[in-house]
Order: C-alpha cells, then structure tokens, then sequence
C-alpha cells in the first residue's frame, strides 16, 4: 500500500530547496557524528531548534538527513584516529582503524559508506513492509495499552542501557516518568509539583532537557579531559568501494540490517546496541573469528549496516505508537509535535502521506549520505584536528541559542543547564540518561493512560487483565524486570533442568 505512494514521493522530492536543505542536514550531521563527543541526538536537537520557522516537510528532510548523517559519521573518526565520534561508531574502531593502520583507510572509510547507505535502505524498506501491520495493531490499543506501553519502554531502556547493573537504568527512567508530572495535569486540571513557579505551570519543556542532557555533559567532560589537538591522522588513500566484496558480503548486509531494525523497534535502545549485536553475531557466524580485531572489513561493515538500519527501525514505532525507538529518534518526535504533526495510530489517518514521504527522505539522505561521506573523507581528516577547547563551546553557544528560541524564553535555558549538570553527575554515577529522557517523553502518555483506563473501569484494576494486547505486555514488563534474575534463571533449571537430562539420557 505504501510503496506506491513512496515512489510518488521520492519524484515529488526532488526541488532545489528539499535537496538543498537535505544535503545541508547530512553534511552538518556528518560533521556531528566525526567529532569526538557529539551525538546524533544533539545533532537532531540543534537542528529541530534552527528548523522551527520553515514548512514542515522542509524541517523534516532536514532533520532526518542529519539523523542519517551523524549515526554514520562516527565511523569516520573511528576509522582515521581510532576514537569514535558517536557510541554506534564504537564498534567500527576495533578493525577499521586497524585497517587504516595498515594504509587501507580510504577503502574502510569507501565500504563503510557504502555499507551505512545500504543499511538505510534496508532499514526503510522494512519499515515500509511492517508499517500496515503495525499501524492495524496500533488501532487496537486502548489507554490500558499506552500505560503499559510507554513503562515497557522505560524499563527496557534501562535495562539495556545501563552498563552494570538493570537498576540503574530503571531508576533513571523513573525519575523520568517523575519530571514529566510537573505541571497541570490534562484531565481534571491539577496543578503538580510546580512549587509556586509559573513557568512550570506547562510543564517540562524537553528539547532543552534533552539538548542539556546530551550536550552539557559532553562539553565538560571533553573540557576536562582535552589534551589538545587531535593530532593522530592517517593520509587517506583512494576512496573508492569495493563493490565485487560489497556483493560478496549480502548475506552479512541482509543479517545486521535485520538486527539493525530489531533492535531500533525496542523503545529507547539505540544505534549503539545494534552495532555492538551486528558485530557479534558476524564475528560468531565467521570462519575466521580470530581475524575480528585485527583488521577485518567485515567487522566495519556488518556494525554500519546495523546502525543505519537501526534509523528505519526506530521510526516505526514513533510514527505509529509516539513511542521513540532510540534517543535521536525521541529528539525526531519532539520535532513533529512542535511542527504540528502528532504521530501516533491515528496519523496514518490524518496525515497518510507522511508516512512515505518520511521513508522518501530516508532513501534520499542514504543517496545524500553515500555522496556526501566519501566527498567528505578528505576534509573530516582537517576536522578532526580542531582542538575540542574551539568546537565545545560553539556547541554550548548554539545549545543556549535553541534553548531560548523556543519561546524566547530564559527559563528554558535555566532548564539546560539544570538538566545538564543533573545528567552530568548521573553519568559519573554510571546511571544512563536515555531512560530519563524516554522518561520524560513517555510519561504523559503513562499517566493518562493509567488515569484513563482506571476511569473507564470505575477503578477496577482487574480490567487490565481482560485485554490479550495487555497481557502481552505485562509479560515483557515482567521478562524485563526479573529476566535477569537468577531466582527466574533458577526457577526455568528447576523446571526444565529434569526435561533436558531426559532428553540427553534418551539420546544416549
């Protein structure tokens, strides 16, 4: 249903202005996603503050070329100095900089590129096959099923963002969900927890918490920890694909975009994840799994695939459910509500064309990606040499700039600055802060659909357990609170541990 309307969309796409303002986004994500420190999400997050004034398609081309842009430009850095610039690039570092080391630089940087704007394909072609079914099942979903929804995506974002330990993550998200309750609540018109203070009277605004919480900590840990230039480079040779062992690989391509856009459908996971499970699973599938680290090509191309699928992945579930499927893609949704857009089951319905227009802009920024990466392989290795002590405080600078044009107004920057240095002394305490961020995003949608649905029911908390959608997801919930668990772990050996040794014994 939606291919046809894609194809009509990608002709339509094509004005000077759209493509203008498309290479202008990849290009200024690229940028992003090479220097050490910036992020996807604060590429998305300057942008959607710059982009508030212009047409709503036009804003939105823009921000999503600089969200394809800036997931594959961390590879760059990771390639010629052996630092990735954003946490999917991490995964890049281990054979593409060995693979520069060894004077193949041009080629890594060549099928990297290559292998980011295939992923992007593959990402958005799936994403236009699940669209249907996934916005069928969205129109089922009642406000039982947003509740449980929205705490499904903050407890899985805590869990599989947090390094140590679960609980971490899950206490951020829910100081998340906390935040998002300021202000006067939507149903019955109580004020919340604003202490007297007007401005939170609307509650939390969250593109100055999330440009805080993403940019603030960056600029003083790369403040605090510069030792000056960047001074590690590598000469670039041709930088030209290898098309015959792009081909060679399509079953490695078609497997890390398949796990690409599994994990960007997990709410608040990331492009990180999916690399590193990319990775993985290519190293383990190999023939040769002592060669990973050392300089296989394979091991930069399978984890860029993966985080660029990831981009197609994470957008379904934030044009059909609202529910951001990683932090840029949060920062993507907070962009179309500002813009008038309100993604969700009913969008499909309301806007219908933008659902293809939205996967036309994802096939013209891998095209634009494609172009600009390796045009720009060259200039990244001058980049890169700037010193973090110049580029962190123009970020800073811009950061205030879009903070305050929101509104015009000092509070917001107020607001970054407090979420930035919160987010700041939560990551020295090793807590992630994307399930704060998700947190925030999501907790409107937590608490009126609990409110709602306990309305409905006439407080009757048995109702949620009449609905199969529901049931489905407080199985999730629980997977995701005690799947770690070793009880659980104990419990599954005591059950099933007889049935194995029968089995073995039978064997025998």
């Amino acid at each position: 249903m939606y291919f046809i309307e894609f194809l009509h969309q990608v002709v339509a796409t094509v004005t000077p202005i759209k493509m203008s303002v498309l290479f202008g986004g990849v290009m200024l994500g690229i940028i992003f996603g090479a220097l050490p420190g910036l992020t996807a999400t604060l590429a998305v997050a300057l942008l959607s503050t710059v982009t508030f004034n212009l047409p709503t398609d036009v804003a939105i081309i823009a921000l999503i070329g600089a969200y394809v842009g800036a997931v594959y430009g961390g590879c760059q850095s990771a390639i010629l100095i052996g630092i990735p610039g954003t946490s999917a690039g991490a995964a890049s570092v281990r054979d593409g900089h060995q693979l520069a080391k060894q004077g193949r630089a041009g080629e890594t940087i060549a099928n990297a590129t290559m292998g980011s704007a295939l992923g992007t394909i593959f990402g958005l072609t799936m994403m236009l096959l699940v669209m249907p079914v996934m916005v069928a099942l969205a129109l089922q979903f009642t406000s039982i099923e947003f509740f449980l929804l929205a705490v499904f995506g903050v407890l899985i974002c805590g869990s599989l963002t947090s390094d140590d330990l679960p609980a971490k993550g899950w206490i951020a998200g829910i100081l998340g969900l906390a935040i998002s309750t300021v202000g006067i609540e939507t149903i019955q018109g109580y004020s919340r927890f604003t202490f007297g203070v007007p401005e939170l009277a609307g509650g939390i605004e969250f593109v100055p918490v999330i440009l805080g919480a993403f940019a603030i900590p960056q600029i003083i840990r790369g403040l605090r920890d510069s030792d000056g230039r960047l001074e590690r480079s590598t000469v670039l040779s041709k930088v030209w694909p290898d098309f015959k062992f792009l081909g060679r690989c399509k079953m490695l391509i078609a497997r890390s975009g398949l796990i690409g856009v599994g994990v960007g459908a997990i709410p608040g996971v990331g492009e990180d994840v999916a690399a590193w499970s990319a990775y993985d699973a290519t190293k383990r599938s190999a023939k040769d799994p002592e060669t990973f680290g050392r300089g296989n090509m394979r091991g930069v191309i399978a984890p860029e695939v993966a985080a660029n699928a990831c981009i197609g992945g994470a957008i379904v579930p934030v044009l059909t459910l609202a529910v951001p499927g990683s932090p840029p893609a949060a920062m993507l949704l907070g962009a179309m509500w500002l813009h008038g857009l309100r993604p969700g089951p009913m969008l499909a319905i309301e806007s219908p064309e933008v659902i293809p227009q939205i996967a036309a802009f994802l096939f013209w920024s891998a095209i634009a990606m494609a172009i600009c990466g390796l045009a720009m392989a060259r200039l990244s290795v001058l980049v890169l040499r700037l010193s973090p002590s110049i580029v962190l405080p123009m970020v800073a600078m811009i950061s205030i700039l879009g903070s305050y044009s929101l509104g015009l107004n000092i509070f917001n920057v107020y607001l970054m600055f407090g979420f930035g240095l919160l987010a700041f002394v939560l990551e020295e305490m090793e807590y992630p802060v994307a399930p704060l961020v998700i947190g925030l995003i999501l907790g409107q949608m937590a608490d009126i659909g609990l409110r709602r649905a306990l309305l409905s029911a006439h407080g009757d908390v048995f109702s949620f357990f009449e609905r199969p959608l529901a049931l489905v997801f407080m199985a999730l919930i629980l997977y995701s609170l005690f799947g770690r668990s070793r009880i659980v772990r104990h419990a599954f050996g005591m059950l099933f541990g007889p049935l194995r040794r029968k089995g073995k014994a039978s064997e025998v």
